[in-house]
């Protein structure tokens, strides 16, 4: 398996990695051609709890889930560590663990516990100085250098622009791997960090989010590196599941929709039954 820094070194190109949240959406996701993808709190939360992203999932759901995905693919996951769920003694054991079972990286951020998706309001952030111990923990713990570390700060909601900034700065000097400033509002704004970061630079795509949903070829023009589209297939499988129950409900039969959802044969394809009835072919004693 490659690792995250070895995609990032085309430089090229961008990597455009979704947003997964359970073992379906991952192999999907590999199927489609995705060289690397990313394990979303927000639909982790919304999968396993039916609830916002807003502190109810905790390490043990995070590492469950990156056991499940990380196992049902071959290429690198990123996994949305949230704020570490603790300490920096927290941080150090997550890291440890997610490492173990697969997991190529994460993202960790600055919010104040408990945190929310970055694009919704009420959202706070630590001291400066506490998130570096926490992100010093994280480097320390990995066992392998390609484990890819991504600071993240929240701050540009809170306390402005620069001060989003200068936390990044501090970040890539302590030795991230790559930087993410949630939720810039303008092009202008996004312009600014490429600028004035040089770092591998993470812009988070969210359909209706609070920052300009952009062609990836522009953001890499701006210094993006890392292009992160985290809710369109959650939000792309919230839409068909709507659609197609609506009118299951309405007429008691889903015919009108026939064309709209894979067939039998094709789902048995992604999910790999060919090759585990070849296996129990060759098991077999008759």
């Amino acid at each position: 398996m490659t690792n995250i820094r070895k995609l990032l070194s085309d430089k090229s190109k961008p990597l455009v990695f979704p947003g997964v949240y359970d073992a379906i959406t991952a192999r999907i996701s590999q199927k489609c051609g995705f060289e690397a993808m990313f394990q979303t709190g927000y639909g982790t939360s919304a999968a396993l709890l039916g609830m916002p992203d807003y502190g109810f999932i905790g390490s043990t759901e995070t590492i469950d889930n990156a056991r499940r995905i990380c196992k049902s693919v071959s290429v690198p996951v990123i996994v949305d560590a949230d704020t570490g769920y603790g300490n920096p003694l927290s941080v150090w054991k997550l890291v440890k663990e997610l490492e173990s079972v697969g997991a190529k990286g994460i993202f960790l951020e600055d919010q104040k516990w408990p945190k929310r998706c970055g694009h919704m309001s009420g959202k706070e952030v630590i001291p400066k100085e506490e998130y570096a111990e926490k992100l010093r923990a994280a480097l320390e713990a990995r066992e392998s250098k390609d484990f890819f570390i991504v600071a993240r700060t929240d701050a540009r909601a809170t306390e402005g622009l620069d001060a989003a900034i200068e936390r990044g700065l501090l970040y890539k000097e302590i030795g991230a791997d790559a930087i993410f400033i949630e939720a810039p509002k303008s092009v202008e704004e996004m312009k600014k960090i490429g600028r004035e970061i040089k770092a591998p630079l993470v812009a988070n795509m969210i359909e209706g989010g609070a920052t300009p949903v952009l062609p990836s070829n522009q953001l890499h023009k701006m210094g993006f590196n890392l292009i992160l589209y985290p809710l369109s297939v959650l939000y792309a499988n919230t839409f068909a599941t709507l659609k197609i129950l609506k009118e299951l409900k309405k007429s008691g039969t889903t015919l009108k929709l026939k064309d709209s959802v894979v067939s039998f044969d094709q789902f048995n394809d992604i999910v790999d039954l060919p090759r585990f009835k070849k296996m129990e072919d060759r098991y077999s004693t008759k």
